[in-house]
């Protein structure tokens, strides 16, 4: 007696092929997704973070204003804004002397979100490792 072979009907589709080329697709995607963002590497610091340690060494801080201009915290008039150039210089200076020195930038709430970022952009060129954010710890809120 011979067996009969049942035949699939044309309706159903084998899906095996297709999970194979979905699983090739994410793969190459997970790949190539962080190449292609681009920005600032920014340490920022987060809800429970602990102040920076003290081991006595002065940070390089930037301030940016309400209108966008610069301040360092060094140089001979640390009350007078800098010109993007002079950051650079006096961050390189800095940095060839003193490689760990820890570098924030410090910017005003109400300033545009791009001055902040220009700033830091700055302190990257002139070959700061990484750059922090210096925030306000928030007040405890009564509930």
């Amino acid at each position: 007696m011979a067996k009969r072979v049942r035949k699939r009907p044309m309706s159903e589709i084998n899906v095996v092929p297709y999970i194979d080329v979905m699983l090739v697709m994410l793969v190459i995607f997970m790949v190539t997704a962080p190449l292609l963002t681009q920005g600032v590497q920014v340490e920022l610091p987060e809800a429970t973070a602990e102040p920076l340690d003290s081991d006595n060494t002065e940070p390089l801080e930037v301030i940016v204003d309400a209108n966008g201009e610069l301040y360092m915290n060094i140089g001979e008039a640390p009350e007078t804004p800098v010109d993007a150039e002079t950051l650079m210089q006096r961050t390189a200076a800095v940095l060839r002397r003193k490689p760990k020195t820890p570098v924030l930038v410090r910017g005003d709430k109400t300033v545009d979100y791009g001055k902040v970022v220009y700033a830091m952009v700055l302190l990257q060129q002139a070959g700061a490792p990484s750059v922090g954010l210096v925030t306000e710890t928030p007040e405890t809120v009564e509930r």
